[in-house]
């Protein structure tokens, strides 16, 4: 019996021949995209511009939609490229890169500068080589596109109803790409028990970077009772923030410097003081000969970037000592006071996690 399966040399040329022809429908749609551009038909139907009128209608998005622009209107001056994708040499995606090329430098263009590039190169790597291309023949004119994007920079940040903070923003190229340089060795997997995304791993990496590896400089107003951790006690008052947990309070204040004030029934200030329990100093130095990195097994985030933390709190008669303090960086630090790990320091000083006890609802009582 023949299988009736293809083989993957069967799919593999299938999916050439398809990908060729779908090629070649592409030049077909630029041509009809410039002609219509030409028409009136997207402004009669209510269209800013031709280029609105195909995203909306062709659902396409704005650079796929002005690449068959830039095809329809550089074509004639591409004739040995449009000869070589018909021959499978290379694809429309370069086609439409070197047009958009062809477009930006104007006169200066000479396809027969690309064309080897093209065939040599992936559609992607392709693109780069352009870029550098356009700066070849027309440096001026690529500095001020540089230039523009780097005014179109802007960061917007709005609070949320629950308090979280909402980021949006652009950055030109080489911003762009000192924020990926600080955060991506950041926001790689460290320790056990490391299951966040990648995305939760670049969050984390941006507070890391914003506080500079030192502890939070946050004014935190909070009772006795909410540092306790006592029942009925209200929420912490935390700048540029809604009110904070009691544990998110004794993190924060794991590491810090607390003051007293005391006040009247009628909110007057009557007293004032100050304790320090920062691991900071000789204390702090000594925590990085020792420690060299955050201690959570397997973490290896280097102690510049951690917190000091108290195995007993400070808050329940822990003292602020070498004995009594390791280094912790701030996600495992969250993990141990909000997510409800426990740290157990034997004998020989090793330091054991013990996951949160699972809490069950209630057994149902009888009917």
């Amino acid at each position: 019996m023949v299988d009736p399966t293809p083989s993957g040399e069967a799919i593999a040329r299938e999916l050439i021949r398809v990908r060729h022809a779908i090629d070649e429908l592409e030049v077909e749609f630029s041509r009809l995209a410039g002609d219509f551009d030409k028409t009136n038909w997207w402004d009669y139907e209510g269209f800013n511009t031709a280029a609105d009128w195909i995203r909306f209608n062709c659902h396409m998005n704005s650079h796929a939609a002005y690449g068959a622009f830039a095809v329809a209107a550089t074509e004639s001056e591409m004739p040995a490229t449009m000869n070589a994708m018909r021959a499978g040499e290379i694809g429309f995606a370069h086609v439409a890169t070197m047009a958009r090329t062809a477009v930006d430098v104007g006169g200066a263009f000479d396809e027969n500068d690309l064309l080897p590039l093209a065939r040599t190169y992936t559609p992607g790597k392709f693109f780069h080589k352009c870029v550098h291309y356009r700066h070849a023949v027309d440096a001026e004119g690529y500095n001020r596109d540089q230039e523009h994007l780097a005014e179109q920079r802007g960061l917007r940040l709005n609070t949320a109803r629950d308090g979280c903070l909402l980021i949006s923003g652009l950055l030109d190229p080489v911003g762009g790409a000192a924020v990926r340089a600080a955060l991506e060795p950041l926001a790689r997997p460290s320790g056990e028990h490391d299951d966040r995304t990648r995305e939760q791993r670049f969050a984390d990496a941006f507070v890391d970077v914003c506080s500079g590896g030192k502890p939070a400089s946050l004014q935190v107003t909070a009772s006795l009772e909410t540092l306790q951790g006592m029942g009925g006690a209200p929420a912490g008052e935390a700048e540029f923030s809604v009110p904070v947990s009691s544990r998110t309070v004794q993190r924060l204040a794991c590491d810090s410097t607390v003051a007293r004030v005391l006040l009247s029934e009628e909110s007057l200030v009557i007293d004032v003081g100050r304790s320090r329990r920062l691991v900071d100093g000789a204390l702090r130095k000594a925590l990085a000969v020792r420690d060299k990195h955050c201690q959570w097994p397997g973490c290896e985030r280097p102690a510049s970037w951690c917190d000091g933390h108290h195995l007993v709190h400070w808050i329940d008669g822990g003292e602020t000592n070498l004995e009594n303090c390791i280094l912790l960086c701030k996600r495992h630090h969250r993990m141990v006071h909000e997510g409800g790990w426990q740290l157990v320091k034997t004998e020989e000083g090793e330091i054991v996690t013990v996951a949160p006890t699972v809490r069950f609802g209630a057994a149902r009582g009888p009917d």
